[in-house]
């Protein structure tokens, strides 16, 4: 598929060259403009015309070069060389195609037709993992971007033809050097370029889906590469490229599954796009984010009673008080809870906890599963009698007291009146009873 690819594009840059007889002939007549080329060796013009009207593509690049290799020094050798390149194309033979482009570009090394044949084969060999094709893609790219603007009409050219194909080239060398950035990973660059490239060919599989990746590997991401996602899916499953389009679902599903938290409304997502030829200024509003931390206390409020929640989600909920005016209602309505099963500070409450560090006096505990893997303390405890032998750091027990206040970030309980649970008695150890004499 690359290779039909690549060919077409080639067959386009090289159809420009046309067949053109020469400019000037032997017994050229005075007053022939002075900037045409003039072949004065009868025998050199001859076997130029010969090369240029044999009929078979092959035999006429074969033939073109055999006139170059004749007349190195020729003053049509670059003509020459590029309708070697034209027939080659004809013929289909790539190869030959880059080996005659490249031999134009030791001669004239921003000749426009030569690089952009030469990126749009290094590209199709770089995107197999062939990193010097990759190195000199991104050369030539960058050196095809430059020239073109200045790139003036070949001799012969219609206007339209001439617009037509440096749109072409303008296409070929901004995908390539997009290529180049977001091999990089120079994500903000490797957008710009394709976003270039697709403006001049939105139907063109490669250069949009790399626009996506290049969008979707920001970070932030940057939620136009859905769309452009969506267009790239769409354009491999009507070529059906259904290998590519799996690829891509996969790909592009999971960036959305991974910022709106599920992969709810992905197939109406694909579908909303399909009559969409260019980015909507809305798009992103499509898209929701998934809940947010703050989101998620507020709801978890919005969805259950206070009381019944366990402590560990009572913290959580009151951590995120200052998110908002809806987080801190919510922490409220869960504090109230917690004042409520204190009876007011007339009941004590029983807590399961990780000790962090203790003394006689206080106590530093984790109640979360989070801060007791983390060993940070979400709650302290003033004891309400001093103790003898303070809990080792790391053993679990429970305490009991009456939480009285709470600071929101970073989090933690105070409760005071704290009690460890009573040690327990040893048991106690009862003589046996002395078993009587028998009687006789």
């Amino acid at each position: 598929m690359k290779k039909v690819l690549v060919m077409v594009v080639l067959a386009f840059i090289t159809t420009a060259l046309g067949q053109p007889t020469p400019q000037t002939q032997p017994g050229q007549q005075p007053g022939t403009p002075t900037n045409q080329k003039v072949i004065k060796d009868p025998a050199e013009y001859n076997a130029y015309i010969t090369a240029l009207n044999t009929q078979d593509p092959a035999a006429r690049g074969a033939a073109m070069e055999a006139f170059v290799k004749q007349y190195p020094q020729s003053v049509v050798l670059t003509d020459a060389l590029e309708q070697a390149m034209a027939a080659y194309q004809q013929a289909g033979n790539s190869a030959k195609v880059e080996e005659v482009a490249k031999r134009i570009l030791q001669l004239q090394p921003n000749n426009i037709r030569a690089l952009a044949i030469v990126t749009a084969l290094d590209r199709a060999k770089a995107t197999g993992g062939n990193t010097q094709a990759l190195q000199e893609m991104c050369t030539s790219s960058q050196t095809g971007t430059q020239q073109l603007p200045s790139w003036t009409k070949p001799e012969g050219m219609s206007d339209a033809d001439f617009q037509k194909l440096k749109t072409q080239m303008a296409g070929i060398f901004n995908g390539a050097a997009g290529f180049c950035a977001l091999q990089a990973k120079n994500y903000p660059q490797a957008r710009d370029f394709y976003t270039q490239a697709f403006q001049i060919d939105p139907n063109d599989l490669q250069n949009v889906y790399q626009l996506a990746v290049a969008d979707l590997e920001q970070n932030p991401i940057d939620l136009n590469g859905l769309w452009y996602c969506a267009k790239a899916i769409q354009l491999a499953q009507k070529q059906n490229n259904t290998q590519a389009a799996n690829g891509m679902v996969a790909y592009c599903k999971a960036k959305y599954k991974r910022f709106h938290g599920a992969d709810d409304g992905w197939n109406e997502l694909l579908a909303s796009t399909a009559t969409e030829t260019a980015l909507p200024s809305d798009f992103k509003a499509r898209i929701k984010p998934a809940p947010t931390p703050c989101d998620l206390a507020v709801q978890a409020v919005q969805q259950n009673d206070p009381a019944t929640l366990g402590f560990s989600d009572k913290e959580f909920i009151l951590s995120k008080a200052n998110c908002s005016p809806a987080n801190k209602d919510a922490a409220d309505k869960v504090w109230q809870s917690i004042l409520t099963m204190e009876k007011n500070g007339d009941a004590r409450l029983e807590i399961p906890v990780k000790i962090v560090s203790a003394t006689t006096d206080t106590i530093d505990a984790a109640i979360t599963d989070e801060n007791q893997a983390a060993n940070k303390a979400d709650i302290h405890v003033e004891l309400e009698k001093p103790v003898t032998k303070p809990p080792a750091a790391g053993t679990t027990t429970k305490i009991t007291g009456v939480i009285t206040k709470y600071v929101p970030d970073p989090f933690m309980f105070t409760m005071e009146k704290g009690a460890l649970p009573a040690a327990a008695k040893p048991p106690v150890h009862h003589p046996a009873a002395k078993k009587g004499k028998k009687k006789k």
